[in-house]
């Protein structure tokens, strides 16, 4: 097949709408490019746009790619959107089975840490094949990966599930009263490091060591956040705001204030029991997890809330 982009027209633009589920017009518009770019994304190949020799090989196998993984009756049929907020959103919505449906009425706005992948989409993929039950976040920010720095994901923001459905990114058990009552976004980074490496002996570029100036839960060394992921968290902040009608002045920002960062970011009785509604981590909610860390940057964008 040959090599084709934005502007083609002809029978390989056709075969390629097809195999992505898209208009059949037989012209490479902006619609499809997107599209290749989030089926790259999906399958780690080059997010260029162009379908080149590696891109149709990956199409021709017969991937199980689906462009949208939702159900017909839903509004949600574009792979990308934007928010009010110039944030753009893509939908790699798990299986239908794979996340708990509605309705829900979102109080709280959780930030979490995957503890692995860079890909977003790759998260969301093992959440599909996770034997333990619906364990998904709604949302999961891509970030650079720790050995070669390769920044094809950083800043790409998914959503896993519709509006309206929820997965267990608290647990089934303590804090898991919550689930239904929150959404929550996976920033795409390892968590704590000794001596440089991660808790399964990787090692990590120095340009992505963060060290706090005081230990939280025991570590001093963190893999770092990007400056895109820190970007798009303080969009998608002021969207989930906007969106659910949460109240992200109240938990965090209140806590920093009152204890200062490191013990805003640790547990809080109040917030276990589901008494502060507001933007809250994982671990004000679990004395057992590292999870994400009080970064200078992070807590400048809570404090301007």
């Amino acid at each position: 097949m040959k090599l084709i982009k934005k502007g083609d027209k002809g029978p390989e633009v056709h075969k390629l709408q097809t195999i992505l589920k898209l208009t059949q017009d037989g012209v490479f518009g902006p619609a499809t490019e997107k599209a290749v770019i989030r089926f790259q994304l999906a399958y780690d190949l080059k997010p260029d746009g162009i379908v080149g020799a590696s891109t149709w090989e990956r199409l021709l196998v017969g991937a199980t790619y689906q462009d949208e993984a939702i159900d017909e009756d839903t509004d949600n049929q574009s792979t990308v959107w934007e928010t009010p907020f110039n944030q753009t959103i893509h939908r790699y919505y798990l299986p239908k089975g794979e996340y708990l449906e509605g309705p829900v009425v979102n109080e709280y706005a959780f930030i979490h840490h995957t503890a692995g992948r860079q890909n977003p989409f790759k998260v969301i993929d093992h959440w599909g094949r996770d034997t333990r039950g619906r364990v998904a976040t709604e949302f999961v920010l891509g970030g650079k990966c720790s050995s070669t720095g390769n920044d094809s994901y950083d800043g790409v923001m998914v959503q896993a599930f519709p509006i309206g459905g929820y997965g267990w990114h608290l647990g089934k058990t303590g804090s898991g009263h919550m689930n239904r009552h929150s959404t929550g976004i996976e920033i795409c980074a390892f968590g704590y490091l000794k001596d440089g490496k991660t808790y399964v002996n990787t090692t990590v570029r120095e340009d992505q060591i963060y060290t706090l100036k005081e230990p939280f839960r025991g570590y001093t060394q963190y893999h770092s956040y990007t400056d895109r992921q820190m970007e798009e968290v303080e969009k998608w902040i002021k969207y989930i705001a906007e969106r659910d009608g949460i109240d992200v002045r109240l938990g965090l920002k209140q806590w920093i204030q009152k204890y200062g960062p490191a013990k805003a970011f640790d547990f809080q009785e109040d917030a276990f029991y589901g008494k502060v509604k507001g933007l809250l981590t994982h671990t004000n909610v679990r004395r057992d997890k590292t999870d994400c860390y009080p970064d200078e940057r992070l807590i400048d964008i809570i404090l301007s809330l």
